[in-house]
């Protein structure tokens, strides 16, 4: 499968971004999806993810209760909803995708560039 993330930019601190990403292939719903984020000088993290139903969901403590991972399987996308940005959200963030139950993220998208200033 082949990922395509954008919906990156340039927001202020409290403000919203919603990332997509769009996946190729006919078996997206198969998939579990995922974002990663990597913030300058920072190891790459784990955002979110979600379950090929979009029934379970999993989020990182950092961006719990501000951030909302969905999936279209109709339309081979999954979103990232952020809200309540802050300065420290600023990172690239990746799309990411396994086989259900796969030990590792197989696939990775380019990535989205995400800049929250203060």
């Amino acid at each position: 499968v082949q990922l395509q993330a954008s919906g990156g930019g340039l927001v202020q601190a409290g403000g919203s971004l919603r990332l997509s990403c769009a996946a190729s292939g006919r078996t997206f719903s198969s998939y579990t999806m995922g974002w990663f984020r990597q913030a300058p000088g920072k190891e790459r993290e784990f955002v979110a993810s979600i379950s090929w139903s979009g029934s379970i969901t999993d989020y990182a403590e950092s961006v719990k209760g501000r951030s909302t991972i969905s999936r279209d399987n109709a339309k081979n996308t999954v979103y990232l909803q952020m809200n309540s940005l802050k300065p420290e959200d600023t990172a690239v963030y990746y799309c990411v995708a396994k086989n259900p139950g796969a030990p590792k993220w197989d696939y990775w998208g380019q990535g989205t560039l995400v800049t929250v200033s203060s």
